[in-house]
């Protein structure tokens, strides 16, 4: 990828934050991010695993440094991002790619998956915006990219825990962005697809057969593909990012698609019930 220098948010020598940087679209951002030229913090959960993405980054002449933090945790979201603003100076660019999904049947899951997802992927993205908005607000710059789903514009079955979570992100984004503006500071929310993540091979042990046919035909996007739209959109200063056509028709028109898509999903469960019997209630 060349190297972007404008006035925005992706410039040589600036400096990006990454929540879920270990891996998947997280990780594909931060390696697109240092061929641009931009030093990068990464934050995540698992120590071991950020070390290994700092060393895979590390060969270029950027600085990459790492904070291990659960970002749930609001005092451990904060500390990570007053480090990171220590080490690299106030962030250009903020990307929350910090999420979790547990597929399964509403009455079988655990009330804590509900309450540890919405915690991980709502409120670890809350607390890491409020922790980096004052410095960006002094400088009058910055862009804040939040990483929601196509699970945020559609509710999916199998997924009560997580897509409510993805679309409390895609509120957050319509409602901060007008605030924001007027200090110059950019919002943008993202819409996957589905992605070759390890997120998404934990995913398919636990979805239910239903979910598996609903979402079969859907193309799978590769990390490193989503994260070259993610910054695209950046570039252009896009308030929706929408990779692939499935997802730029379903932002324009879910409401009206709904009905249909509904229709769709329900013959998918009957067909399902049908071979298999009807499940029993829990």
């Amino acid at each position: 990828m060349a190297k972007m220098q404008n006035s925005g948010s992706i410039v040589a020598g600036g400096h990006a934050i990454i929540t879920g940087g270990s891996s998947g679209i997280g990780l594909a951002t931060a390696h697109r991010l240092v061929q641009a030229g931009m030093n990068v913090s990464l934050v995540a959960r698992d120590p071991g695993k950020l070390a290994i993405a700092q060393s895979a980054l590390t060969p270029s002449s950027t600085q990459v440094q790492v904070f291990s933090a659960d970002v749930s945790d609001r005092t451990q979201a904060e500390a990570a991002m007053a480090g990171a603003i220590a080490a690299l100076g106030t962030p250009d660019l903020l990307i929350t790619c910090a999420g979790i999904a547990h597929p399964g049947y509403f009455r079988e899951l655990p009330i804590d998956i509900f309450e540890q997802t919405m915690a991980i992927n709502y409120f670890g993205t809350l607390y890491c915006i409020r922790a980096v908005l004052p410095a960006m607000e002094v400088r009058q710059r910055g862009h804040l990219v939040l990483v929601s789903s196509g699970a945020g514009l559609v509710g999916l079955y199998g997924y009560t825990p997580y897509s409510p979570t993805k679309f409390a992100l895609r509120g957050l984004a319509e409602a901060l962005r007008g605030e924001v503006k007027p200090s110059g500071i950019g919002v943008s929310i993202v819409y996957p697809p589905d992605t070759d993540t390890p997120q998404l091979e934990a995913e398919n042990r636990t979805k239910p057969e239903e979910t598996k046919r609903i979402t079969a035909t859907a193309e799978t996007w590769s990390a490193d593909g989503v994260a070259q739209e993610i910054l695209r959109g950046v570039e252009r200063r896009v308030f929706a990012i929408t990779p692939g056509t499935e997802m730029s028709v379903l932002n324009r028109l879910h409401s009206l698609l709904a009905p249909g898509l509904n229709w769709y999903f329900d013959r998918l469960v009957a067909e399902v019930a049908a071979q298999s019997g009807p499940r029993s209630p829990q």
